[in-house]
């Protein structure tokens, strides 16, 4: 899952406080700073009648809701933190935020299902309106989609509409510029993305984009549109590409760009940190691979991002479309993820303040020193993590690669003085390639991966006899024993080779010997000459067991 200089990736930590969020679909999250709230809404627009904008302080505790006559999508708060309003199908209610009362309504210019963007910029609110009603039609690619900003109690159509759907952003670092993109579930062929100066009495365009080349290739899946603290750059969440980083001025891509999301991710998210310092970015992706990473916001910074990789079913497992929000400060991210279904958590996540380097220290070794087929093998190795000790254990992730392909082995915790032991049990003869990786955890770095080459031979068998030092030939001799074998069982049926050299070096195969399912067997003779008689018993092996074999000799009189 990651290789050598790749960045870390880890699931729920002590850094990442998880709360299951009592909602089936997600609409919008908006962080208050000033109070230290977060508000979510439900996404399912289609229904009807009372709902509530639920609302959570920064440590994830629930405490209190908001009453809306109808479903809940969109929300935006004002610049000064003061006012939240709420998107409902018929109209935009707004909210006081330190009492957490409702103070007016303004009307909207259809009653709709459809769901509202919403975004303050200039000092107005302004919001997208899709006249429909039903997902079959909310999300047609040919639908209006318009424009409308707020004044007052009455709301008014600003003449700058489009089709599909429409994407609206606004952030401090520009408060006068409002960003509009094309999404929705059918994107028009050709999506843009365009901004607004609303510093006026109307909205003054600025330069807008299309993606798609001549062949109609690289068009935009926009999801997400984040603007950074300083207001010099714009981030689209483009599940086609990844992170669009643009240059505000002309939306011209930005110099330089972030890393591309780990491989099988598709960007829902972006958002930038209040204080510069982070951009977070969020993905849907299939099991183990990243759906969150948190980095740098220069991207000229290339130091390694945490990544999380939500797969668990307290969790979720994607961060959800708009799902990322930041304390202003930077010191907590919070996450709204899903599992693809109804259900919904929201994260709340502390990025560290410093990272300390890790790494694997002195040579890797095995017990036993020549592994076998079927049997434990323990790769021994030392993890060793600069900066303050990890607050748990931290483990070591193994992968082993042979002829059958790549298997991934349980994971080892690592002891208070770096060592670890890697357990494994090698199915497959041959050259067996073990990479072990630590992926880093809050504080710590990823290792650079280390590599053990094994050669793993089949598993070794033996015969042990148990025969008389004397007998007679008229009353035969009777040779009991035991077949054993490592690893993997022995199979049924196994019949032993027997053979009997006489004192004049004559030999001859006696009747085979069938071994019990207990490996215990037995064999009679009756010799025809005296003196000394060797018997020997083999096995041939097969083809995971290595061949053995016996001798007894008995003196044989009368």
């Amino acid at each position: 899952m990651v290789a050598v200089g790749t960045p870390a990736a880890y699931a729920a930590t002590p850094s990442d406080e998880v709360v299951k969020l009592p909602i089936s679909y997600f609409g919008a999250m908006v962080v208050d700073d000033a109070h230290e709230r977060i508000y979510v809404t439900d996404g399912n627009k289609n229904g009807s009648g009372a709902s509530a904008v639920l609302v959570y302080d920064f440590q994830g505790k629930r405490v209190g809701s908001l009453a809306t006559d109808q479903p809940a999508s969109g929300m935006a708060l004002s610049a000064d933190g003061a006012t939240l309003q709420v998107s409902q199908s018929n109209r935009i209610l707004s909210f006081d935020t330190a009492t957490q009362t409702r103070t007016g309504a303004a009307s909207t210019p259809y009653d709709v299902t459809c769901g509202r963007e919403m975004a303050v910029a200039g000092g107005k609110t302004w919001f997208t309106e899709t006249p429909y009603s039903g997902s079959s039609y909310c999300d047609r690619p040919d639908n209006n989609a318009l424009l409308y900003g707020v004044s007052g109690t009455a709301s008014f159509n600003t003449g700058w509409n489009s089709e599909g759907r429409l994407k609206l952003e606004s952030g401090p670092g520009a408060p006068d510029r409002l960003v509009m993109g094309q999404a929705g579930a059918n994107n028009a062929a050709n999506a843009f993305v365009t901004t607004f100066d609303a510093s006026g009495a109307n909205l003054v365009r600025g330069p807008q984009r299309r993606f798609a080349d001549a062949e109609g290739k690289g068009a935009l899946d926009l999801k997400d549109i984040a603007q950074s603290a300083d207001g010099k750059r714009i981030a689209l969440a483009d599940a086609a590409y990844g992170t669009r980083l643009l240059d505000a001025s002309d939306l011209s891509d930005a110099p330089v760009g972030y890393q591309p999301l780990p491989t099988g991710a598709k960007a829902t998210a972006v958002a930038f940190s209040g204080d510069g310092k982070y951009v977070a970015r969020g993905a849907v992706a299939a099991g183990s691979v990243s759906d969150l990473l948190i980095q740098p916001a220069d991207p000229a910074d290339r130091g390694t991002p945490i990544e999380f990789a939500f797969e668990g079913e307290l969790d979720g497992s994607q961060v959800v479309p708009q799902g990322l929000g930041w304390a202003k400060d930077g010191s907590r991210l919070f996450a709204v993820t899903s599992d693809g279904g109804f259900g919904h958590w929201l994260h709340i996540i502390k990025p560290p303040a410093a990272q300390y380097d890790s790494r694997f220290t002195g040579t890797l070794g095995t017990t036993p020193a020549k592994p076998v087929v079927g049997e434990p093998l323990g790769i021994r190795g030392k993890l060793e993590l600069d900066g303050p000790a990890p607050a748990e254990p931290v483990k070591v992730a193994a992968v082993r690669e042979d002829a059958d392909g790549t298997q991934e082995v349980a994971a080892a915790k690592v002891a208070a003085d770096g060592s670890f032991t890697v357990l494994d049990v090698p199915d497959r003869l041959g050259e067996a390639t073990y990479t072990l990786r630590f992926l880093g955890d809050v504080t710590h770095r990823p290792a650079e991966d280390v590599k053990i080459t094994v050669d793993v031979a089949k598993a070794p068998t033996s015969v042990e006899l148990t025969a008389p030092a004397e007998a007679t030939r008229a009353g035969g001799v009777e040779i009991t024993g035991k077949l054993a074998g490592q690893g993997r069982a022995l199979p049924s049926g196994i019949a032993l080779k027997v053979t009997r050299t006489d004192r004049f070096g004559t030999t001859g195969e006696l009747t085979s010997a069938s071994v019990a399912a207990d490996g215990t067997f037995r064999i009679k003779d009756l010799p025809n000459k005296r003196g000394k008689t060797l018997y020997e018993v083999s096995y041939d092996g097969d083809a995971l067991h290595t061949a053995s074999s016996a001798k007894a000799t008995v003196k044989i009189t009368g």
